[in-house]
């Protein structure tokens, strides 16, 4: 399923069960009234404004977007390692509908999946010092197109199944993203999502870390059994979710990042293809370790909070 599909009805189910959509209003500020949080809301086109007030915060927002958010990281400088995503879907592409291949090329990685509608999506992570050289070798072009340039260069795979596809979309790009493991709150201010913690894409878990760390928070909140969500009961669910999140997704994060570096590296790709031939039940523990093969309600079942 697209994330265009998925995101709208997650976000109609919202509505229905009763939150109060604000859309397309961006949050400009957060505030620190004492007993509350003053959010200021602006509207994306017009000059219109609105202030929200709140006994808790979520923050459930991108990692790579800097914003005047006290839960947005600043943009760090410039380097060579920096990744890029890009991110489109093709028609008429040749992949078959049960594979959903790891591209491996110099300075990236990609993937592959065909989503609804017979649409193949493609999304692409690669180094800054290698886009600026596909850029180069490319002339004239979009940098997404370039990036695609690269990667069917430089791999068969891609050569293969995207021989006759047609490009569907634009190109969407975002960077630098920031894989890691960042904070899961503060004050009475929670994190889930990227806004917590990211994994390399490699794993493909971002929605799912995102949906699953929500759901984690959701029941430390509610297993507080304090609906006035006393300074006590938002410790209390401070310190569990915080406990909970290590315990699910601190696991991924690193995993996805040694997958991730491995990947970038086709030499080692290489090296390694005749020991996985050998042990394809390497894998599957890799798999289990990335998120992939784990059940939400066995890993994100969290104890009581206390």
């Amino acid at each position: 399923m697209g994330r265009d599909r998925l995101d709208t009805m997650l976000l109609e189910r919202a509505a229905d069960a009763g939150a109060e959509i604000w859309q397309p209003w961006s949050a400009t500020e957060l505030v620190d009234e004492g007993s509350v949080y003053l959010c200021r809301i602006a509207y994306r086109e017009s000059a219109q404004s609105n202030e929200l007030r709140a006994r808790i915060v979520i923050a459930a927002h991108s990692s790579w977007q800097p914003g005047p958010l006290p839960t947005q990281v600043a943009r760090p400088a410039a380097r060579h390692s920096d990744l890029f995503a890009f991110k489109t879907h093709f028609r008429d592409a040749q992949l078959p509908a049960d594979l959903m291949p790891l591209l491996a090329f110099p300075g990236g990685y990609a993937g592959m999946v065909q989503s609804n509608e017979g649409r193949l999506t493609v999304s692409i992570c690669i180094r800054r010092e290698q886009l600026e050289r596909a850029r180069r070798g490319a002339g004239a072009v979009k940098a997404g197109a370039a990036v695609l340039a690269h990667i069917t260069k430089s791999c068969r795979g891609a050569r293969e199944a995207l021989a006759g596809a047609r490009l569907e979309d634009d190109w969407l790009s975002a960077g630098p993203i920031q894989p890691g493991i960042r904070r899961c709150g503060f004050d009475r201010i929670f994190l889930v999502g990227n806004a917590a913690g990211e994994a390399h894409p490699v794993v493909a878990e971002g929605i799912g870390m995102a949906m699953q760390s929500a759901r984690s928070l959701c029941a430390c909140l509610a297993a507080s059994g304090d609906k006035t969500l006393s300074k006590m009961a938002i410790a209390s669910a401070q310190r569990e979710y915080a406990r909970v999140w290590r315990r699910s997704f601190a696991p991924r994060v690193r995993v996805a990042a040694l997958i991730a570096h491995w990947a970038m590296r086709p030499a080692a790709v290489a090296c390694s293809l005749p020991l996985l031939q050998l042990f394809p039940a390497a894998l599957t523990a890799f798999a289990r370790l990335s998120g992939k093969a784990t059940l939400p309600a066995q890993s994100l079942a969290p104890r009581p909070c206390s």
